[in-house]
């Protein structure tokens, strides 16, 4: 299992013009500016592929922080 250190990794890598500085545990990832829906899918598809766990755009929408989605993610192992 990945850690939330790794998981912020992986969140922040779906970034091409954001600092990687800017990402953290408790980064609100939502204000963010390069922050969208394109994004968001590029989160789901990542937790699919690296966690093999079907994230909803609702769970994405219940999590103010990278760390709030990891534990989501982690809920539904």
């Amino acid at each position: 299992m990945k850690t939330l250190d790794e998981f912020v990794q992986l969140f922040a890598e779906q970034f091409e013009e954001t600092e990687q500085d800017l990402f953290a545990p408790e980064t609100k990832f939502r204000t963010l500016d390069e922050w969208s829906s394109l994004i968001s899918l590029s989160i789901i598809a990542m937790v699919d592929e690296e966690f093999d766990v079907a994230l909803k755009g609702a769970d994405v929408g219940n999590a103010d922080t990278i760390e709030d989605l990891y534990n989501i993610v982690i809920s539904k192992l």
